[in-house]
């Protein structure tokens, strides 16, 4: 196991050092060809609440898919950090209602409305940094989305699972833990590969 942790911090840092190597234009062609991707996939076409996240810094931009799901009418959840590192969730009301939070990121300025909001979700867009062959993705290793997954888990509910990403880092392998979850489809500016359990 501690074998699986530390090839999980070697690789975080290499994914994040990559994609600081990235320019303001790669990152604002990669967010826009990442929505248009996203947005074909069946799971948010039909979807009427998709938890999804507001990317900061040089992870795959988020906001164009955001602003398209909620002009198609869709619900969409954010995270909202709470002090033991779980997801609290919001309603998304555009732009102007994101607040700054801690550790850099953008949450809704609404109503909380609880850690099980998730489970009304027909689709879960999820962070991370890498995903493998088999659907398992490396997130940040803050364990947020791992209390996500697990309480997805167990309430026996089954939103579709998407992780959004950059080409590069989609891998043949990352170290695996006994809490880490499969994820159902990736999606990067090239395209959607979806993973059988």
């Amino acid at each position: 196991m501690m074998d699986e942790k530390a090839g999980k911090a070697v690789l975080r840092r290499e994914f994040l050092d990559a994609r600081r190597l990235l320019t303001d234009a790669e990152a604002e062609e990669a967010a826009g060809a990442l929505a248009v991707r996203a947005l074909e996939l069946p799971e948010l076409a039909r979807a009427g609440t998709v938890a999804a996240y507001v990317s900061v810094g040089r992870e795959p931009g988020t906001r164009a898919l955001l602003d398209a799901l909620r002009a198609r009418g869709v619900r969409v959840l954010l995270p909202v950090l709470i002090a033991d590192n779980d997801l609290d969730w919001g309603v998304y009301e555009g732009a102007g209602h994101l607040a700054r939070a801690g550790r850099g990121l953008l949450e809704p300025d609404g109503a909380r409305l609880g850690v099980r909001a998730v489970l009304e979700a027909d689709a879960v867009l999820l962070p991370g940094l890498a995903v493998d062959e088999r659907g398992l993705r490396l997130g940040r290793g803050g364990g947020s989305y791992d209390r996500v997954l697990a309480r997805i888990e167990e309430a026996r509910v089954s939103p579709a699972l998407v992780v959004l990403l950059y080409d590069n880092e989609v891998v043949a392998r990352v170290p695996e833990e006994p809490h880490d979850h499969p994820v159902h489809a990736v999606v990067t500016p090239t395209g959607v590969r979806r993973f059988t359990a």
